[in-house]
């Protein structure tokens, strides 16, 4: 008997004697592909490593396919090198700068860069700090906003605990995180309405908003409903005009969420950051266009003035003391060092012939979509690459746009149906983003099986009765 042939009886003896399965035993011989997945309180007993995994993997795939998602903002693919190098830094802790200084330069390096590509003045001393994703960003700025007007309104001579609340101004085409700033800080929001000629913010409306209490105007860098970006430089200039007589001058936020890692690249010369004197602060997503797995987020101050001491933190902890102005604490740093791979790997040509071909795949979706000639488009991807279309109210089609997302979800597409925000509500649209790993081919793909499920919804509405009517009853996916 060999050394091997011993190994073996020794691994099957210890097997029938334990009466439980070893790593020799093959994962759908094994016991534990017969335990059950807990869902309300822990098994009692643990199970081989490669067996949990086959289980979580294997629940996990009946999922729909992240790169069929057409609706999502959030990136679903990076390089293999890039995927290692994350894994290999998630025990770190992005708040522990003390312990992991290389780590923290990354980060600071990270900052400078973005500084760079929207123009910040280091004559200013801008400063900046990474997030979980750009909703914290934009909480950080709405309470630095807030933070500043209390002090200035306080100066002024402005009651700040008065029935008035302190308002923010921002376009009905927000994402709902400001809702969520309103309503945590107890700040009224105004809605700015948008309308077909103006999908965007519009300043002359938007300053009929704008009063002593007002705390900030948020402008958004592609609208979450079409990808627009709000008139950022019109905005400045209104304000300019309005901060000369003003009792507290009122700045913006630019919310570029989507916007910011394409406009530097698609468009140099749009002004719409800090190249505005008005703009003091800007948030985007670096999981996003900025082409790292969620989550990580990023705001950049244009100067200390713009960024309030009460939302520096120094902290003790683990034998130093750090500044930390994030609302967040302990997390993983995997994220920045994504972030400063792709920097570091792509360049500034790299990141434009990504968007650039980005967009090309977008507008190749908006001119097959307008081929077919019973869309509406509201948005052909003119700033960012996302697309938006109606269906036309001459169509004469029996069945709607939501039935027409039933039908792509069969082929693993995700493309939502649904209503423009107040005042366009009576709209139903749909929406692409078009992502780096959209490719041509998938593209076409997607086109193909559009056209093919047109046909079916109008076949099937032509047989007109109430059990085969598409308008009048949803898929059911299950196949029942």
């Amino acid at each position: 008997m060999t050394d091997k042939d011993a190994n073996l009886v020794s691994t099957e003896q210890l097997s029938e004697m334990t009466g439980k399965t070893t790593y020799a035993t093959p994962i759908f011989g094994s016991y534990a592909a017969d335990v059950e997945m807990p869902e309300t309180k822990l098994n009692n007993d643990p199970i081989e490593p490669r067996i949990a995994k086959e289980m979580i993997s294997e629940y996990l795939s009946t999922e729909g396919n992240a790169h069929q998602n057409l609706c999502t903002f959030v990136q679903t693919y990076m390089e293999p090198e890039a995927t290692q190098l994350m894994a290999d830094t998630l025990e770190k802790n992005a708040i522990d700068k003390d312990e992991y200084p290389m780590t923290a330069d990354l980060e600071n390096r990270c900052v400078a860069i973005i500084e760079n590509l929207w123009h910040a003045d280091q004559n200013e001393q801008p400063m900046g700090t990474s997030t979980v994703g750009s909703s914290e960003a934009c909480m950080l700025g709405g309470l630095a906003a807030l933070f500043r007007w209390k002090a200035l309104a306080k100066k002024a001579g402005i009651d700040i605990y008065s029935e008035h609340r302190p308002n923010l101004v921002i376009s009905s085409g927000y994402q709902v995180c400001w809702e969520k700033f309103c309503r945590y800080w107890d700040i009224e929001m105004r809605l700015v309405p948008m309308d077909k000629d103006h999908l965007y913010l519009n300043p002359d409306e938007a300053m009929k908003y704008v009063d002593d209490h007002t705390i900030c105007v948020v402008t958004i860098l592609g609208i979450t409903y079409t990808g627009r970006y709000d008139d950022v430089k019109g905005m400045d200039a209104a304000l300019t005009e309005y901060n000369k007589t003003a009792a507290v001058p009122v700045r913006i936020h630019v919310d570029a969420a989507s916007g910011g890692f394409i406009a530097p690249f698609i468009e140099p010369d749009l002004e719409w950051d800090f190249r505005l004197e008005n703009v003091w602060s800007i948030s985007t997503s670096g999981h996003k266009y900025g082409l790292v797995y969620p989550g990580i987020g990023w705001i950049i101050w244009r100067s200390k003035e713009a960024l309030p001491e009460d939302l520096i933190f120094w902290v003790s902890y683990l034998g130093g003391q750090e500044a930390t102005m994030a609302i967040n604490f302990s997390r993983s740093a995997s994220q920045i060092v994504g972030q400063y791979y792709v920097f570091m790997r792509n360049g500034f040509e790299g990141y434009k012939e990504i968007q650039m071909r980005t967009m090309d795949v977008a507008h190749h979706l908006v001119e097959g979509i307008k081929e077919m000639g019973l869309f509406e488009m509201y948005e052909e991807a003119t700033e960012c690459p996302i697309l938006c279309w109606s269906l036309k109210e001459d169509a004469g089609k029996k069945w709607t746009l939501y039935d027409l997302d039933d039908r792509l979800r069969m082929h693993g597409w995700q493309v939502p149906a649904y209503p423009l925000p107040v005042d366009m509500e009576d709209i139903t649209c749909q929406r692409i983003v078009c992502r780096a790993d959209l490719s041509m081919t998938m593209a076409d793909k997607f086109l193909k099986d559009m056209a093919a499920e047109i046909k079916n919804l109008d076949n099937a509405t032509v047989i007109g009765s109430a059990d085969t009517n598409i308008s009048n009853k949803k898929f059911d996916h299950s196949g029942r």
